[in-house]
């Protein structure tokens, strides 16, 4: 049986990371987190974007990395990924990494909150950054909790 498609809408209200992120890249790391059908938004945005959602949806006044916005876990996951460009940019910086890596990681982290994993408690978080672990290693990047 063939498995459904991936529907992808890749946005870049800042364009600043465009060429990091071809289509077909992120396409690539959602289907190796997500294992089935799915259609999943990926907005890239600036720090304004980014604040505003993060104050409005989780009640904290600052861009963060990533959020995930889930609205259907099944038949097909159904979800938007919010990626801040500078914070992103920042954060490989601060931790000598590679960009295009690290958006690859988060990619599969909002990805895999759309399947509802979830980090609050610690067991879940051993279980959520296992899983990220194993799905960047076989797409080829190293293990970002044990590297």
């Amino acid at each position: 049986m063939a498995r459904p498609a991936l529907s992808l809408s890749l946005q870049f209200a800042d364009p600043s990371h465009r060429a990091q992120l071809p289509r077909h890249r992120v396409a690539r790391w959602l289907s190796a987190a997500l294992g089935s059908g799915a259609q999943i938004t990926v907005r890239i945005v600036g720090d304004d974007e980014g604040r505003r959602l993060n104050r409005e949806f989780r009640g904290k006044d600052y861009a963060t990395n990533v959020l995930t916005f889930d609205y259907e876990h099944a038949p097909t996951v159904g979800a938007d990924i919010v990626l801040c460009a500078p914070v992103v940019a920042r954060e490989a910086r601060e931790r000598r990494i590679n960009l295009q890596a690290h958006y690859a990681h988060l990619i599969v982290h909002g990805a895999l909150h759309a399947l509802g994993f979830d980090h609050e408690a610690s067991a879940d978080a051993a279980r959520m950054e296992a899983q990220e672990g194993a799905v960047l290693t076989k797409l080829g990047f190293a293990d970002p909790y044990h590297s």
